[in-house]
């Protein structure tokens, strides 16, 4: 298992962490296929899953050195496997949301069946900050519980959204301090854990099924989208910003 993220099995519960704080858990291409891998091949033992980030963040998002020239790319195709072997995880997973959950972070705290968030944290769909558009799920994700019109001024503002805000508008399960957020993460899992995982199963998999019958879709839409965006000058220009830490200089110009 990478360092960028850590697991730990404990009376039937997973606990995946990513671990990069000094980068707010950004994920380069090692902690991504590791967190992959984490949820692809649970332990039969497994009863509950907890994927948490640490008191600064729960994931801020890709690692953006990785999207400038001459650096590898997590790929959207990664993304989308990630994505859904993610949902199709059998048994009930928790997100523990501390700090930022950026860019695809965003995506991995909302695809989780109970979002807990700490009163601290915020969702945040960052990508249009450097020419990109959300990927992850997230366009079907959000839309799926706060509706359209918040999808759209999430996705097209990039603001960050708080916990109470997110909790108001259907995307998170609890909102509760940050000194608590371990422990009712533990609490709900425990639940879980001694509950009928067969019965769990079924029941998420039957409510995903109802409510995110268009994530393949807006998968595939996301990944021919973001291929299409990062030939463009504005994504040129959106990374070198970040990268250089100013504001982007954005001219529209090769629209894709």
């Amino acid at each position: 298992m990478s360092q960028g993220v850590l697991t730990d099995l404990t009376d039937g519960i997973l606990t995946i962490q990513f671990n990069r704080p000094d980068a707010m858990n950004a994920l380069h291409l090692e902690a991504f296929l590791a967190l992959e891998d984490a949820l692809a091949n649970l332990d039969p033992e497994v009863r509950a899953v907890i994927v948490k980030g640490n008191e600064r963040a729960f994931c801020s998002g890709a690692d953006v050195s990785l999207m400038s020239p001459g650096q590898g790319s997590l790929g959207m195709e990664k993304i989308t496997r990630l994505m859904q072997t993610y949902r199709n995880v059998e048994v009930p997973v928790i997100a523990a949301v501390s700090g930022p959950a950026a860019g695809i972070g965003c995506s991995l705290a909302l695809m989780a069946d109970y979002v807990l968030m700490s009163e601290k944290s915020y969702l945040m769909l960052a990508f249009t900050r450097i020419g990109l558009m959300p990927d992850g799920g997230a366009t079907a994700l959000v839309a799926a519980s706060a509706g359209r019109h918040r999808a759209l001024r999430m996705a097209l503002t990039a603001e960050k959204l708080t916990a109470t805000s997110a909790f108001e508008w259907g995307l998170a399960s609890e909102v509760v301090a940050p000194d608590l957020l371990d422990t009712r993460a533990g609490e709900v899992a425990a639940t879980f854990a001694k509950s009928a995982t067969v019965a769990l199963g079924r029941t998420k998999r039957a409510i995903n099924d109802a409510t995110l019958t268009e994530l393949d879709a807006a998968l595939g839409r996301e990944a021919e989208g973001q291929d299409a965006l990062r030939t463009t000058e504005d994504y040129a220009e959106g990374v070198a910003a970040f990268l250089e830490k100013r504001p982007a200089v954005f001219k529209g110009v090769n629209r894709a």
